[in-house]
């Protein structure tokens, strides 16, 4: 794998926060838009309606005596995930990955009886996790399996692809893989590896722990220059097409593999960060531009993935 230093990265065009926050965020970001991809819940009904596809809602949680429904709904389930509708980061989400006769086995195989998991949704309820500290609602969704060509080279979290989409083109991606350092969640800050992708293949460019240059998973050892994305196409029109549903023009979508739904999206985010571009080896300004310059942008989200798999190809 290649690695580029990041005075050398800059060299390459990279996107600091200030311009990101002034010239792409600010300008092509309606505030009218934010409340669709802060939200959760009202992101999963917009995007359906373009027909991209979420994990199956199970439950929303609104009100506190809602919340003596939950122990009815997941008295048959084996395996669900809780989220804050207006968490960011990562922040509030509990998944269930089994049970253990009255007690819910977590991804990290803790184990949390009935009781734990409706405090949870209280804490939610209460607002603890959302952006503003104002009161949220819990959404309790199907448990995502990943496809097991992914999930060997994440530890005990499921791995997701960040890809960032300006005026609906996608212009570029990462991998984001769990480990031991982020507790099992897919958030670089927190010690996730993000493996930069090859928007023309889906395969793997470079791959970064802490904004440093690693070749093999700190946890499962495994060698992380030979992956390969399954389903890419699709997954970049997925992408795009979440441009015609917020009107978002710069955004990071959050998509992940599904051992038997296939590409799912898990979420929005209106102001993405920039470590995608350590990963990458590459920055983000000179495709930025290149779709700014377009005489003739292309209408539909396969004519734009079809663009950028093209065009900014590694070579």
């Amino acid at each position: 794998m290649d690695w580029i230093s990041p005075r050398s990265l800059n060299r390459l065009g990279m996107l600091n926060m200030n311009r990101r926050n002034v010239d792409y965020i600010a300008r092509y970001n309606e505030r009218s838009s934010y409340p669709l991809v802060d939200n959760k819940l009202k992101t999963k009904l917009v995007v359906a309606e373009y027909g991209v596809k979420t994990p199956k809602l199970l439950q929303v949680v609104k009100q506190q005596h809602e919340i003596s429904h939950f122990r009815e709904m997941a008295e048959g389930l084996v395996g669900f995930a809780i989220k804050p509708a207006k968490g960011s980061g990562g922040k509030g989400i509990t998944v269930i990955t089994g049970r253990d006769e009255d007690s819910f086995i977590k991804a990290s195989g803790a184990r949390v009886g009935t009781p734990v998991l409706e405090r949870h949704l209280t804490n939610i309820l209460a607002g603890l996790y959302s952006l503003a500290g104002t009161p949220d609602v819990a959404i309790v969704e199907d448990l995502v399996e990943s496809a097991p060509s992914l999930a060997r080279y994440s530890h005990q979290g499921v791995p997701d692809i960040r890809i960032i989409v300006f005026r609906g083109y996608p212009v570029m991606a990462m991998l984001r893989l769990a480990t031991t350092a982020s507790d099992g969640k897919a958030n670089l800050h927190q010690g996730a590896v993000g493996v930069g992708l090859d928007i023309g293949t889906g395969k793997s460019l470079n791959a970064v722990q802490f904004n440093r240059p690693i070749t093999l998973h700190p946890d499962t050892g495994l060698a992380l220059q030979n992956i390969d994305i399954e389903d890419w196409e699709e997954m970049l029109e997925m992408a795009s097409r979440c441009y015609e549903a917020t009107g978002l023009g710069y955004m990071g979508v959050d998509l992940v593999v599904d051992a038997h739904q296939g590409p799912l999206l898990l979420e929005l985010n209106a102001r993405p960060g920039l470590a995608i571009q350590m990963a990458n080896g590459r920055g983000l300004l000179p495709r930025l531009r290149a779709v700014e310059s377009l005489k003739r942008p292309h209408f539909t989200p396969r004519e734009r993935a079809n663009y950028a798999m093209e065009t900014f190809a590694s070579l």
